[in-house]
């Protein structure tokens, strides 16, 4: 199966960076409402891949390998339209809302993501609330398909593009990783991150604001 990295932006500074390093970058149109409809755009130049794989630039801590298993399960799930990763979430991060949760079923299978605490743990421990980390991976097919679909009402609500999946009816599987990766959401992430980068010595877990 054939495999690339490619930087898609509509930002002539960033398609600039990302060639000074040799990457593969592609400038797409500066009009997508969503990283999503950014990623369909490139997706629809490439139909010789069948799984494509989002990392965020939001989330610049993710674990190469986590994004090798994200899409080994995609492939060895073909009932599942699109796949994404949960981790443990900080206590502190309960009522953060931009700290996104995400429930699933006992297939793995998300059922709701949320900005609101979800479980409530009226029973403490029976279910640890999880974190959904910002990185995706879909099926090309479903993900033109998804692009083209209408924002739908619990999307709106929540402004979780992710729900539009789940409103018409498409199987979202979830892969869980212990490690919490930052993610950038506020100034004080980013320094969190640099912090991170520059010596390693960033508390991951700290969701300080």
């Amino acid at each position: 199966m054939p495999t690339a990295v490619i930087i898609a932006t509509d930002d002539e500074r960033i398609l600039r960076a990302a060639e000074g390093f040799g990457a593969h970058a592609v400038m797409t149109a500066a009009t997508h409402r969503t990283g999503t409809d950014r990623l369909a755009e490139v997706a629809a130049q490439f139909p010789e891949f069948e799984i494509i794989v989002n990392v965020q630039g939001d989330e610049p801590c993710i674990e190469p390998s986590l994004i090798d298993r994200l899409a080994s399960s995609l492939a060895a799930h073909p009932d599942w339209a699109m796949a994404t990763v949960s981790a443990p979430l900080a206590e502190a991060d309960f009522d953060n809302p931009n700290a996104v949760k995400v429930v699933c079923n006992l297939a793995g299978e998300a059922l709701y993501f949320s900005r609101s605490l979800l479980p409530y743990p009226r029973e403490t421990g029976v279910v640890l609330p999880r974190k959904h980390l910002g990185m995706y991976a879909y099926r090309r097919d479903f993900l033109c398909t998804f692009a083209a679909l209408p924002p739908t009402p619990l999307e709106q609500a929540e402004s979780l593009e992710q729900l539009r999946a789940l409103e018409h009816g498409y199987r979202i599987g979830v892969i869980e990783t212990e490690k919490e990766s930052i993610g950038i959401d506020t100034p004080a992430d980013v320094e969190r991150v640099r912090a991170y980068f520059e010596g390693g010595t960033a508390d991951e877990n700290d969701t300080s604001r």
